[in-house]
């Protein structure tokens, strides 16, 4: 267990086909690591002596048939095998129901197998299997490992699923992707390709309900957490109709003054509709956080208040974070990062953050030092922002 408990990270493991005989693959194992430069730059990361003794659990599979599971113990840097029922129609997976602490890479001929079988069927994988693939292709892309148009191949199956998990999955990894191309000139092909995968669950799915008395229909908990993540990923790729739907609730909300948004959704509601809607919206929303009790609808509604189009807005938040009469100490950080998140204030809080530094590092140093428990404030907020922008 010490080269779990002791070694820094965790390993990545290869699986590449053999060429030249059937039935056999060969296995690698290296540190995984997101910052493929540091490699070179850091001695202790190129450390080439970290060996992991590795379970990994593996299945045979094609279009009709998945075979039972194995296991192999890999314990040096490369290794060979071989694999019963392995032909060149037959797609190998690795680290079954993600239940080692390691990521997965195969050769690109056996992950386009993966996809089409994806595409074909995705239910001859398991829910967990599904959306390990899609982590482990994303995080492996992130980290230059595979080319950036597997994982995006991959989720092209998507508009078939109706598990939570995978859908967790993609969701988590496409909101850093998209924060890195949106500002591409190309950016309008990745958007619609997402719009794309998400429109037949979203029309599926719809949105929640309220009963008569106010309360929510109630449906399990993985649907609604199902329906919750694809009306996120609808509405900040700009579904029209989940713009529209967003729209109307908050308009119904300040007409009659009666808050008749589910509340699993009201993040998303608040935060489109202060982006689409004129100022109005923005200082009602700013008018209930004042007005509020409730620490977790305050949270919300703050959030909600950075999500505005208008910079001049965003600027006056941005200035009016550092009164602790306005907004609590410990939520001024937030502000900053949230605004650094919204396309339209990004430039505008790295301007507001490097102008207000001394303030920043002044004032608020004694209470944000007791919430990073004793960790340096700079060091804290500096690395929350650049992981923002």
């Amino acid at each position: 267990m010490d080269q779990w408990t002791l070694q820094m990270g965790y390993p990545v493991i290869t699986i590449l086909g053999n060429t030249t005989a059937e039935n056999r693959i060969i296995i690698t194992q290296q540190h995984f690591i997101y910052d493929i430069s540091a490699k070179t730059k850091s001695l202790e990361r190129q450390n080439n002596s970290y060996l992991w003794q590795i379970p990994l659990t593996i299945v045979v599979g094609n279009r009709s048939h998945v075979s039972s599971e194995a296991i192999i113990w890999v314990s040096n840097k490369s290794e060979h095998h071989r694999i019963a029922y392995l032909d060149k129609g037959s797609w190998l997976l690795g680290n079954i129901n993600q239940t080692g602490y390691f990521r997965v890479n195969y050769d690109l001929r056996n992950w386009r197998l993966l996809i089409d079988q994806l595409i074909r069927n995705h239910e001859v994988l398991s829910v967990s299997n599904r959306a390990g693939l899609i982590d482990d292709a994303f995080s492996l892309a992130r980290a230059g490992y595979l080319p950036q148009n597997i994982p995006l191949e991959i989720i092209r199956y998507l508009s078939e699923e109706k598990d939570f998990l995978p859908w967790h999955a993609a969701s988590r990894a496409l909101y850093p992707l998209d924060k890195l191309l949106d500002r591409m000139e190309n950016y309008n092909v990745f958007n619609e390709y997402i719009l794309k995968q998400v429109a037949t669950t979203y029309i599926k799915l719809g949105w929640p309900k309220n009963n008569f008395n106010g309360s929510l229909v109630q449906a399990s908990y993985q649907h609604e957490e199902l329906r919750r993540e694809v009306i996120m990923l609808a509405c900040s790729f700009g579904n029209k109709h989940c713009h529209q739907q967003a729209s109307t609730l908050i308009s119904d909300w300040i007409s009659s003054n009666r808050n008749r948004i589910p509340l699993n959704v009201r993040d998303i509601v608040y935060c489109t509709g202060v982006s689409l809607l004129d100022e109005d919206v923005w200082e009602f929303i700013w008018m209930k956080f004042h007005s509020t009790t409730a620490v977790s609808e305050k949270k919300i509604l703050l959030e909600a208040l950075t999500c505005s189009d208008d910079r001049n807005l965003l600027n006056r938040l941005l200035n009016l974070s550092l009164n602790s009469e306005v907004v609590l100490d410990q939520d001024a950080i937030d502000v900053i990062i949230h605004v650094a998140r919204n396309p339209h204030g990004r430039d505008l809080a790295w301007k507001f953050f490097r102008d207000k530094w001394k303030i920043l590092n002044t004032s608020r140093i004694h209470s944000q030092d007791i919430l990073f428990h004793g960790e340096s404030f700079s060091s804290s907020i500096l690395e929350k922002f650049s992981l923002s922008i």
